[in-house]
Parts: C-alpha cells; sequence; structure tokens
C-alpha cells in the first residue's frame, strides 16, 4: 500500500496549509500529482490526482473500454478492475419462482448477455484488467470485500462508489471518460471539493439503523445540498458504527442526535423527501399515494451486508413462529457471491424461502431497473418499499405511476407482513390469523460472521503482459450491442449560433430521464441504438405533465409532435444545429455518461440550464459539449418554444468570463441574457478538439 508516498504528499500539504485538516482533506490531498505547487481553493480550484485504483460496472464499461481502445494504450496504468452486476435481469410478479428465482436469471442473463461478457472478459484478459464474472456480486460490495483499504482514492463509474467511506477510504462516482483518463495514466481532474461536517452525537436503538441516518440527512439537506462537498461525519456517534453500517451512510450521502433518530421513509419520486415512520401513515393519506404495497425489497450495495441479512431472517422467523404470513410480494438480493454462500451457510436464506420469500442473484437487479414486472400494468399506480438508495420515477420497473419508498431492510421487511404503507413495527401489531395479535421484537444482526464462505471462485485475474498482448478482443462487426467508436468533430466557428430548441425540460431530470436503464442496457456498448431513448423521460414544458406523455417535442420544420430522439435524428440528418434546455440539478442520479454521448452523437451542441449535477456537467465537457448555466435563473422561463438561441464568444471562452446568449422570437423581437460556465484553461481544449479523448490523443502525437 502506497502509505510512505502519501505520507510524504500529507507533509508538504500540511507546511503549506499550516492548519488543522479534516480526515476527508489528508486523504484527497496526499493524492495529489504536484502537492507542492497545486492550488488548494476548495469551491473554485481543480485538483489533478492520482487515485489508486478504477473500478467500473458492466454497464458502463462497454463504452468505457472503447474508449479506452480508442486510445490506443495497451495496459492500463492503474490497478482496474470490472464487475458484472447490472445486466441480470430479475423476473417479478406470477413469473418469479418462490425461492431461488436467482439462479434462473443468472443463467438467462449469460445467454442474453454472451456477447456482451465475451467482450468484458477479453477486453479485460488484454488490458491487464481485472474481471469479476456475473453473479459475482455488486461492484461496491466486492470492493469492500476486496480492495478497499483505508486513505486510499478510488474512482468508480457508479454514483455509491462513497460506499467505500465505510473503510475510511475516500469514493468518488465519476463519468466512463474520467475513468478512461485515470485508466491512461493522465492526472484525474475534481473541482477541489468543501467539507461538509455532520456531528454524530448517541447510539442507534430500537428500529432505528444506519439508513436512517442518511434517509433523514437527504431530508434535511436535499439531493443538490452534497454538490460540490465531501460530507464527512464525525462525533461520538461515529464510534457507535461498523463498517457495513458506515459503508450504507458513505453509499448515499447538521448535527443528528443517534439517540433520537427513528425509522425513516423517503419517497416517493425523490430520495430526499423524508418521512419519520409515526408520521408516514398520515403523509401517504394526505397526498393520496397508493397505501398499499405491491412488492418489498432488500438488498443492493447499500443494504446487503451479513448484518442486514441476520436482521431480515430474524424478522422472518418471529413471524414464521406466530404463524403470520408475507402480505407482499418479498425479493432479497445478496450483495455478493460471498454474502450469499456465507448468509446460506448461517441459514439467513432459508429463512427467506421457508416464509415464501423469493431469493435473486447477487446483482444490482431491481435497484438500477432490471426487474420484468408482470404484476401491474405501466402507468398504473401502485407502491413499493425497499432498502435500494435510488427511487426516481420508473427507477425500478420502467413504470412511471410506481411510487418507490427507500428505507432500512428491517422496516422494509416488517412492511412485507403489513402489506400497507401506514403500518409502524414499533408500535402496531398484526394479526396472526386465529384472533391473536403479533408485534415484531426489534431485530439485532452480527456485523461479521465467525467465518466467511467465499462460494464459487468468479474472478479473472490479470494476465502478464506477454500473454495479454496476444488476446484479441471479441467485439462482432455486425452486432446491434458493440459497436467501435468514431471520434467526435472538432468544435466549429459558428455552431453556437441559431440553434434551435430541441426541448424545454421541466422539473426534475436525472440521467434516468436523459438516457432510461431497463431494456436499454442492452445497448450501453451500442451510441448508435442506445441514442434512441435521449431524454424520453423528460418532461418537455412546452407538453407538461399530466395532459401530455414525456419525451416528446414539436418538430420545427415540420410541425409534427414527435419523440425527442427522432426528432434529434432529423435534425442532424438535415444539418439543423439545436440545443437543450434544462432546469435545477440538470443530470443528477447516476453516473452514466450515455446522457452526455448520446446529445453529442444526435448532434447538439450545447446544453443551458439553470444548474447541472457534478458528475454530467463534468460528463458534457468530456463529450465536446458545452454545459452553461443561466446567469439569471428567471431567463428560463422566457424561453419560448420557437425561439431561436445564440451564444457569442465560444471561440474565445476564458476561465470566468461569462458568454452572452441572444433570444429570438418569431415576433422579431429579441433579448439577451449572460450565462457561466465552469471551464479552467485545461478543460477548454476538450471542447475545440471535440473530445476530451480527441485532445489526449492530439498530445500523444504531438499536435
Amino acid at each position: 500500500l502506497p502509505y510512505a508516498h502519501l505520507r510524504s504528499n500529507l507533509a508538504i500539504i500540511r507546511r503549506r496549509l499550516n492548519r488543522p485538516l479534516t480526515l476527508s482533506e489528508k486523504i484527497l490531498y496526499s493524492h495529489l500529482c504536484d502537492p507542492e505547487s497545486q492550488e488548494i481553493a476548495p469551491g473554485s480550484s481543480f485538483l489533478k490526482l492520482q487515485p489508486d485504483r478504477v473500478a467500473i460496472h458492466d454497464a458502463n464499461a462497454t463504452m468505457a473500454l472503447l474508449q479506452f481502445m480508442s486510445a490506443g494504450i495497451d495496459k492500463t496504468a492503474l490497478p482496474t478492475t470490472i464487475h458484472t452486476d447490472h445486466l441480470t435481469m430479475a423476473e417479478g410478479g406470477s413469473r418469479a419462482v418462490p425461492g431461488d428465482q436467482g439462479k434462473q436469471d443468472l443463467v438467462a442473463a449469460k445467454i442474453k448477455h454472451k456477447e456482451v461478457f465475451e467482450f468484458l472478459a477479453s477486453a479485460s484478459a488484454r488490458f491487464g484488467i481485472g474481471f469479476w464474472k456475473p453473479g459475482s456480486g455488486i461492484l461496491h460490495t466486492i470492493l469492500f470485500e476486496n480492495y478497499v483499504f483505508p486513505g486510499g482514492l478510488l474512482v468508480g463509474t457508479d454514483s455509491h462508489t462513497p460506499n467505500a467511506a465505510g473503510m475510511a477510504m475516500l469514493g468518488i462516482g465519476v463519468g466512463g471518460s474520467d475513468a478512461v483518463d485515470a485508466m491512461t495514466g493522465l492526472p484525474w481532474e475534481l473541482p477541489c471539493p468543501k467539507v461538509l461536517g455532520v456531528r454524530l452525537t448517541g447510539k442507534l436503538n430500537g428500529w432505528a439503523s444506519s439508513k436512517d441516518i442518511i434517509c433523514h440527512l437527504a431530508g434535511l439537506i436535499s439531493v443538490t445540498g452534497g454538490k460540490g462537498k465531501i460530507v464527512e461525519f464525525f462525533g461520538p456517534g461515529v464510534n457507535t458504527l461498523g463498517a457495513t453500517a458506515m459503508a450504507t451512510v458513505g453509499n448515499m450521502s447538521a448535527e443528528i442526535d443517534l439517540d433520537a433518530l427513528e425509522p425513516t421513509i423517503n419517497g416517493p419520486f425523490t430520495p430526499d423527501l423524508s418521512h419519520p415512520l409515526s408520521k408516514l401513515g398520515q403523509a401517504v393519506s394526505e397526498n393520496g399515494w397508493p397505501k398499499h404495497l405491491a412488492a418489498s425489497l432488500v438488498g443492493s450495495c447499500t443494504n446487503s451486508s451479513y448484518e442486514d441479512l441476520m436482521k431480515v431472517a430474524g424478522l422472518l422467523d418471529q413471524a414464521r413462529a406466530a404463524g403470520v404470513k408475507l402480505k407482499t410480494p418479498f425479493y432479497v438480493l445478496t450483495g455478493s457471491e460471498q454474502i450469499r454462500a456465507t448468509a446460506e451457510d448461517a441459514g439467513f436464506l432459508t429463512s427467506v424461502r421457508d416464509a415464501g420469500g423469493i431469493v435473486l442473484s447477487s446483482s444490482c437487479g431491481p435497484c438500477v431497473g432490471q426487474w420484468n414486472r408482470q404484476d401491474v400494468p405501466k402507468g398504473e399506480a401502485n407502491s413499493v418499499i425497499s432498502s435500494f438508495n435510488r427511487n426516481f420515477t420508473g427507477r425500478h420497473d420502467g413504470n412511471p405511476g410506481t411510487h418507490s419508498f427507500v428505507t432500512s431492510p428491517e422496516i422494509a421487511t416488517a412492511f412485507a407482513f403489513s402489506g400497507s404503507l401506514d403500518f409502524n413495527p414499533a408500535t402496531d401489531t398484526i394479526s396472526d390469523g386465529q384472533g391473536g395479535a403479533f408485534k415484531f421484537e426489534i431485530p439485532t444482526g452480527d456485523q461479521l460472521p465467525s467465518t466467511f464462505n467465499p462460494g464459487e471462485w468468479l474472478y479473472q485475474a490479470p494476465l502478464s503482459d506477454e500473454k495479454a498482448s496476444k488476446v484479441e478482443v471479441k467485439i462482432n462487426s455486425d452486432s446491434d450491442r458493440l459497436q467501435k467508436l468514431q471520434p467526435f468533430t472538432p468544435w466549429r466557428e459558428g455552431n453556437a449560433e441559431d440553434l434551435t430548441i430541441l426541448i424545454k425540460v421541466k422539473g426534475k431530470c436525472t440521467t434516468d430521464h436523459i438516457s432510461p436503464a431497463g431494456p436499454w442496457y442492452d445497448y450501453r456498448g451500442h451510441l448508435d441504438n442506445i441514442s434512441n431513448n435521449m431524454l424520453t423521460g423528460a418532461e418537455n414544458a412546452f407538453y407538461p405533465l399530466p395532459d401530455h406523455p414525456r419525451g416528446i417535442a414539436r418538430h420545427a420544420t415540420t410541425g409534427q409532435i414527435e419523440a425527442v430522439p427522432v426528432i434529434a435524428r432529423a435534425y442532424k440528418a438535415a444539418g439543423i444545429k439545436y440545443c437543450i434546455i434544462g432546469h435545477n440539478n440538470y443530470g443528477e442520479g447516476s453516473s452514466r455518461e450515455h446522457a452526455a454521448l448520446e446529445p453529442r452523437y444526435l448532434g447538439a451542441s450545447i446544453v443551458i440550464a439553470n444548474g447541472f449535477a457534478r458528475i454530467h456537467e463534468t460528463n458534457l465537457k468530456k463529450q465536446g459539449m458545452l454545459p452553461l448555466t443561466f446567469a439569471d435563473p428567471e431567463a428560463w422561463s422566457k424561453i419560448q418554444e420557437r425561439d431561436r438561441v445564440s451564444v457569442f464568444g465560444v471561440e474565445e471562452m476564458q476561465p470566468g468570463k461569462q458568454l452572452e446568449m441572444m433570444v429570438k422570437s418569431t415576433d422579431g423581437s429579441s433579448w439577451s441574457t449572460m450565462l457561466n460556465h465552469s471551464y479552467h484553461s485545461g478543460q477548454i481544449p476538450w471542447l475545440m478538439h471535440g473530445s476530451a479523448l480527441n485532445y489526449v490523443k492530439s498530445l500523444k502525437a504531438g499536435k
């Protein structure tokens, strides 16, 4: 481990800053490429960093590897692993088999995605990358079991990479192009973050769990409260939490009194709508949300530890002993093959089967939209509860009518026996069907087992350089799943003038809305095919819900109302330049870079919004697009459907200097406003060369 080097760097930083440092600052600054001269200004400067390792999941790995291959480099510069956790579809409803449905799901995934898995395995072997095979587990759980170490810096192509915090490693979610930079040996750039301190006091008690800490915090600071910040927990309460509990908190990242904290349920449709358990029933009634639960799900990288599953099994055994039956379909996902095998040995999964629950595969499954539900028609309102970490519209099953609530594994399990969102296991009883009343006892669980069972070994280790050089990467030339990338064209003068507005997005627009998951995972390695989903989940301000469906717009030339990607393709073919207007915190959520690749591929040059999520803004820059923000947020409201937009001064753009936008209306009038950008001098060449990768290749070619 690189502790000697990190200590040396840290000594330089201590001398330079001459002030106390938080733990996250120590870790981050000790990984600076140039600790002597790097500007350190939280909130304004950009840090050039050298991570310790890179991790990529299969849904992003195809595109990341295709980009890495185009860079012409023989081996990754940093230790890198690829994890096959996103592409396994979980069957639901009547097609799900009580017991071990996950085994069947895994077999089906290996057949369906054979081409992609072979590509990932061969490319990993060729470029010195570790490859975790289907069924091995979820990226973050595998990292926690095998690679995470205190004081390290990890970058991963998933927004839940901070899971590594449970072992005092700094994990940061990035887009695929950022990961490629690190893999090629280039410094990885990060806007210098501020540190948001959260002091924990007291100790969790009763039904409260580590999941409730982050659910409560999300309600306090909202989904935008952590932008540009590292959330660091300190205080006496931290010492009462184990590693897996701290990983749960880090995975989803004021003062919080743990003694007074009660179980918390967040949702629906956003992870920062927080409800104390005692007030959930009232909120459900007041808002008219479906009270009946259609499903309860436990697992994900956030909550599938040994301790989590032990608590779940304990509740199941309590109910079974009292003769109480499940009233809601109950699904359990284990975080890794090691956790699955260890939980099997302990009898936890037997408890799930005996209760009538369904054991899914060790993968992301419904948490990332891989859930083939058969019980509810698309569009029908229904409620589900889970121990997952995201609950955006359509996130789990592609159904905009699904009201998803996020909570701890214990609460999700107890709710499965009530079948209703107005239940409080801390105070309420359930009928045992024989005239008696049953009340759950508070569940307990051990942090670690006496020994772990690794189960089936599903890891392909990197080859020697000699063997790796002889490996042929498998890509079928006529594949509809994989497509070699062509370089994007450099910026041309006039690209930002007289732009048609493709869509004016209204409200929350996550990367799930820009590039939906679910069945679209099949095309993550084929840019042309996956671009057919671009912005199909977004609400158009000119055609708002509920009177109009998502993902539609008006063709500026024909006047026809069509799907957004259909219009974008038509504009590209006709040479019509266009821009996208976003709203607030545009591109929050998942780190998927396809949300930036697709508009770039279909001809968009600029996205203008009131604000961007950090990862998505960087992804747009990396792909040669220009993300801009309104200096006056009220300007968003003034833009009309048939307006034409021009942005001046792009070719002379400088760090910190605003650009002027002029908007021409159909009546001949015009108005202007100023736009901000966050480019520094090292990023502007990405735009001018057409992408960051183009710029890297030009540097290597000496141009």
